[in-house]
Formats: structure tokens, sequence, C-alpha cells
């Protein structure tokens, strides 16, 4: 990305969203990479196109809810590193778990762009998605956006709402949709036709099935028309080539599901998004169960409709996918609760869209009551008590906010990067005792001290021209053979 960061600045988009999402948790879990030096990087080649993220309200980047403080100081820390636009959405539409992110981005003097989650059901309507842009008006937002998380707006519903924000509301608005159904480019010419502002797009090799549309196709649909972007194809051309090299290069290694490239008309009867589906496979497979697949796309519409019309995004998705899993295993609905549906039901991700089957409500919470509050004045401050918890692993703001979010998973990030970091030393001042044992000795082996610390073993090198540094666990000296 570094590579051809600075080109695409030169291209003249609105943003560029390279942040936030499951973005942070894959940096941290799977790539062992600082998700905040990640931004700082690429701020520092993107300079004139605003960087974005993708902020789940008072989730954070995470599954669940966190305290204020938590919410406050990432929002802070976020865009002192470099994001400038905060598309902060909430899985329920419920706008009190997206106001305490959304006045700290204001204050941090930053663009917030409250989002409305859009989905199909008896309860959502075009009335109900304006109700949800002017409350987010009020609370001070400078964009709209309409999320179509699963490519499921057809073109004739994407007019009717955007031409219902843009007369409801002040705001400009965004629209986010995919491929996944096929109707996503259609969508989006009505969405320009009823006055959409910004489009959501990816680069063409990346583009299509589950993802956006191409950017190019978009900007080559609408030259010449009254939405023509200006946008220069060649320079488009130019850093998709780019990508399509690289997504060739590591295509091996991405193993992309086939599924997941692929028009699939199913999902405008189930919903479940492209993320969804390949959560519920993995569930399946960890199961040895993929032949109850269709089993579970079926019953997953069917526990939507027993929540309430939950729409289909991270966290509810999960919740939703999960228990429908669960019952199809199990063979018996609802026979064994999660705790996070039991938690949905209580309230405490939020409003209910919809209307709890009664019986299923008796079921889960017996004599409990729902709460009616907003989640999130049910926890306390919880930064100091973390802090206190991480101790020793935490050296930054940064890492204290990375450890908030994801404790387990941090606090094995954090300690294989200082590792690392005293690997490195390691292997420098093994460099140069080799270097210079081989310099002024004529002996074919040389035995050197090699430094250890006990919780990082050392290791075999390949430096400075020397062939293998090997080493003897039960020595605190490690010893050099010329030639092997």
């Amino acid at each position: 990305m570094l590579a051809i960061a600075e080109e695409m600045d030169s291209v003249g988009f609105f943003s560029m969203e390279v942040w936030g999402g499951a973005t942070f948790d894959v940096s941290i879990r799977y790539l062992k990479e600082d998700p905040w030096e990640r931004v700082r990087q690429l701020k520092k080649r993107i300079r004139k196109t605003p960087l974005q993220m993708l902020l789940r309200g008072q989730n954070l980047v995470g599954y669940r809810n966190y305290a204020d403080d938590v919410v406050i100081k990432f929002v802070e820390k976020s865009a002192e590193v470099g994001i400038d636009i905060f598309r902060i959405f909430d899985a329920l539409n419920d706008t009190r778990n997206m106001e305490t992110a959304i006045r700290a981005v204001k204050e941090s003097g930053r663009h917030a762009q409250g989002t409305v989650c859009y989905t199909i059901s008896p309860i959502h309507t075009v009335q109900s998605y304006v109700r949800a842009a002017k409350e987010l008006e009020r609370l001070d937002c400078d964009s709209l956006c309409l999320k179509d998380m699963s490519g499921i707006l057809a073109p004739s519903d994407a007019y009717k709402i955007v031409k219902a924000m843009k007369k409801g509301t002040h705001l400009p608005v965004s629209v986010h949709s995919h491929c996944t159904s096929g109707m996503a480019p259609l969508a989006y010419l009505s969405a320009c036709q009823a006055g959409a502002d910004i489009l959501d797009t990816s680069f063409a090799p990346f583009a299509g099935g589950v993802s956006q549309p191409p950017v190019e196709s978009m900007v080559g649909a609408l030259k010449g028309t009254g939405f023509d972007t200006g946008l220069s194809m060649e320079r488009l051309v130019h850093i998709s080539d780019y990508f399509r090299e690289l997504r060739e290069r590591f295509r091996e290694d991405l193993k992309v599901d086939p599924r997941s490239e692929a028009v699939d008309a199913s999902v405008l009867i189930h919903q479940i998004p492209g993320g969804m589906i390949s959560n519920l496979i993995s569930q399946l497979k960890e199961q040895n169960a993929m032949k109850k697949f269709s089993e579970v796309l079926k019953e997953t519409p069917r526990v939507r409709r027993d929540l309430g019309y939950p729409p289909l995004v991270t966290p509810t998705s999960q919740i939703v996918g999960a228990q429908a899993v669960m019952n199809v295993l199990s063979g018996k609905r609802y026979g064994t609760v999660l705790k996070e549906v039991k938690d949905y039901v209580k309230g405490l991700y939020g409003r209910h869209p919809g209307r709890i089957d009664p019986t299923l409500r008796k079921k889960i919470l017996g004599d409990e009551k729902v709460i009616t509050g907003r989640p999130a004045d049910l926890i306390p401050p919880e930064l100091e008590r973390i802090r206190r918890e991480a101790g020793a692993l935490v050296r930054t703001e940064e890492d204290l906010l990375t450890y908030a979010l994801f404790p387990q998973v941090a606090a094995e990030f954090l300690k294989e990067r200082e590792g690392a970091k005293r690997g490195v030393d390691l292997e420098a001042v093994a460099a140069v005792a080799v270097a210079i044992a081989k310099e002024h000795s004529e002996s074919t082996i040389q035995f050197l001290p090699i430094p250890r610390t006990e919780d990082f073993p050392c290791r075999s090198w390949r430096l400075v021209g020397i062939e293998d540094l090997h080493k003897s666990r039960s020595l605190r000296q490690g010893f050099y053979v010329e030639g092997i």
C-alpha cells in the first residue's frame, strides 16, 4: 500500500477509508502489526485526501459496548494519528450508542459522518431511515451515510431513501453498498439521480462479489453525465494494475473463497452479509457440519424475526448467526441460548428495532426486566482499571487502548512486539561479534558469547554474509560454524 499511496492521494477522492471495522483486530491478531503505526505511515504519504475510518459507535472497533472514557480516548488518539473522517454507525440504528463518539469527533475538530444501516423488514421503512437521519443531524453530524452492508439495496429504494434524506436534512449523503446481489451499480446510479453526493467504491482487483463496485466502472459510467466525477481514468487504471499484480503475487496466501467473488442472489432472501457468511462457514467447518449450511441460511432470517429484525451488521450479525447455528446443530430452537443473545434481548446492545417474540423473551429472561436507558450508562469508567491490569505491557496510550479493546489478543501481540524489539538488538550484537571474530581469527570454528534472556532464547541468524549461527539451549554460549 505504501508504494502506491502517494499516487492514490493524487486521484482526487473525497476520502480513503483505511482503518476501523475489522482492520484493527486483523492487524494485531493475524498480521502482528501495530494498527496505529499503519495509519501514521499512510498519513505521511497521503496528505491531500482525508483518511476515513469505520467506527462501530460505542463498540468502537470491537464487539461490545465500551465505557465512555474508552470511546473518547480512542477517538482522540485516532484523530491524533491521522484519521480525518469518522463514519460512525450502530448495528441497531440506536443513536444513543453513537452520541458519545460523535461528540468526541466534533471536539477533536474532525468530520463526523452519521450512518444509517439499511435492511429489509416490515418495520424498516423510508420514514424510519429519515427519522434516524434527522436524529444524526441533530447530533451535529457533518454528513450522512446510507450503509447497505449486505448488498440488497434495490435501485428504487436507493432513490426513495436518498431523496427523502436530502429533503429531510441539510447534509451531504454518502451511499455504501456491496455487489453481492449484483444490484449495487444500478443502486448507485439511482442514488446519484436522487442527489447522493458520495459513492463508496473499490479498485477493480478487489471489487465485485461481496466487495464494492469498481471505481473505474463507476467513473466510466458517470462520465459525460451530470454526475461526472472528473477523475482520471488513466491514473485509476495504473493504480488498479499495481493492485492486480499484487493480488496475483499473493493469490495462494489470500485463499479467497470463490463464493465471495460471485453474484449470489440468495442474499435477497437471507440478507446475510459476506463477512457473516464466512463466519457461518467457519463455525460449521469446526463442527464438521457443512452439510447443514443451507439449513443455517434458512434459520438465520427466522432468528432475526424472533429478535425484532435487527440489521445484520457487527455485532448483531454475529449474534444472530451464532444462535442460528446453535439452533440447527442442536436440533432444538433456543434449547441453548447464547449469552450474547440474552444480553441483546435484555437491551444491553441498545433499543430493539421491533417487537421481540414475547414467548421467547420470557424463556430467555424469565422475570428479568429489559433495560430502557442508554446501555453505556451502566458501564463504569474502564481506562484506569485496564491500565493497572495491563501493567508493564502498556507503554503508550495507544497500547492502553489496544489492550482495552482486545485484552487477550493485545497481551500476546504486545509481548511478541517487545520480544521482537529485544531480538533485533540481540541479532545486531551477534552479527558484530561474528564479524569481529572472523576478521581476527584464521580458525574455521568460532565460539562466541551470544546475549540471551530467559524469555527470549537465541535463534539462528543469517547476517553480514555469515551462513549460519547455531545455538545450544543448555549453554549461555553460541557457536558459529563457518560454511554450514
